[in-house]
């Protein structure tokens, strides 16, 4: 099956021309289409992970749907999906494979560091701002493409049950990593804890809010969120906090010199700053409360999720070597202590920014 079989499948504009990988995500596979009259963005969907492709179509389809109706008609800068010649969001060609293809936004750029305070005030803001958007979408809820994907007690009854899978006797090498993370099991509860007792609402939330997510305008202040697989129903304080895993670690998760590794306040201050400008008109104060406690609750998270992986046998995140997912887990490890040590001060800082 050819890329240009692929995409004659789409009602694309001109003839095909070319194509270049991007290099991006640890999920599907992304790329440029260039044809004689326009450029798309083209994704293999990684069907062993979003297993009801049908769904999560949909959710995007009402998802960049609704945010187009909401932006000013002059903006082009946002996302929109090219449907298939069969009228649907994705195509399934005749070897069982799911592609889907977007529009591909001219005059944009991606980050994966915080290059400055002001970039960190946005990152806050652009997120806050996508949470806004998606307020008042239209009933029903979105479709919970990944079930529980943020249900931390959950997620540790995983990680326990990768632990008992020890594939190639992995636990040897990853045993302190194992038990600093089991000590905090009784603790890493009480975002859900609070929303099943009805504290804090659900809302349409990204579940994966991190810098390189964010298409910035390089001619002016625009900005688009893309990568809205896992946008579904969650908690604010998920996006607030993943933000600050990805956004304010002074290492990134690929960093395999875990000294490297800490929470950068300098950044923290400003995203808060953000997050609060764009969020104080429809957050609780009981949402409030949570934010960095979602900060702590990600990162412990995501360690899990790279060193259950480990254990499992990479059979979820792309690896490039054999330790890969034990070294992101230490990463995460060290900014989880770092943020552990400074929390007060966050949580100071957060509510300061809301009176």
């Amino acid at each position: 099956m050819t890329l240009s079989t692929i995409i004659n499948s789409f009602e694309v504009e001109g003839n095909y021309i070319s194509s270049e990988t991007i290099v991006s995500g640890y999920i599907n596979t992304t790329y440029k289409i260039t044809t004689s009259k326009s450029s798309y963005i083209l994704q293999k969907i990684n069907h062993a992970i979003f297993k009801n492709v049908e769904e999560l179509s949909q959710n995007i389809i009402r998802i960049t749907e609704h945010i187009t109706k909401k932006v000013s008609d002059k903006n082009e800068f946002v996302l929109k999906v090219i449907p298939s010649k069969s009228n649907n969001g994705f195509h399934k060609d005749s070897e069982g494979s799911y592609w889907r293809m977007f529009n591909y936004l001219e005059n944009s750029t991606t980050f994966e560091v915080l290059e400055s305070k002001e970039q960190a005030f946005s990152l806050g803001s652009a997120f806050a701002n996508y949470q806004k958007l998606l307020i008042d979408l239209p009933e029903p809820n979105l479709f919970e493409v990944l079930p529980d994907f943020h249900n931390t007690p959950l997620r540790i009854e995983h990680f326990k049950n990768a632990i008992a899978v020890n594939f190639e006797n992995r636990k040897e090498n990853a045993q302190e990593e194992i038990d600093y993370l089991l000590n905090l099991t009784s603790e890493m509860g009480e975002v859900v804890a609070l929303g099943n007792k009805g504290k804090i609402p659900l809302r349409s939330i990204h579940q994966d809010a991190k810098l390189s997510n964010i298409l910035f305008n390089t001619i002016n202040d625009d900005f688009c969120i893309i990568d809205l697989d896992t946008t579904m129903p969650g908690y604010l304080c998920y996006d607030f906090g993943d933000a600050v895993r990805t956004g304010m670690n002074t290492a990134g998760e690929e960093e395999k010199d875990v000294s490297k590794a800490s929470l950068n306040m300098d950044l923290f201050k400003p995203f808060a700053e953000g997050y609060a400008k764009s969020s104080r008109d429809f957050i609780t104060k009981e949402e409030i409360k949570t934010l960095v406690l979602g900060a702590k609750t990600i990162t412990y998270e995501q360690a899990i999720r790279f060193l259950a992986d480990y254990l499992n046998g990479d059979i979820y995140y792309q690896t490039s070597y054999p330790e890969n997912n034990l070294v992101r887990t230490k990463i995460q490890i060290a900014l989880l202590k770092d943020i552990i040590e400074k929390y007060d001060e966050m949580v100071e800082y957060v509510l300061t920014q809301y009176k």
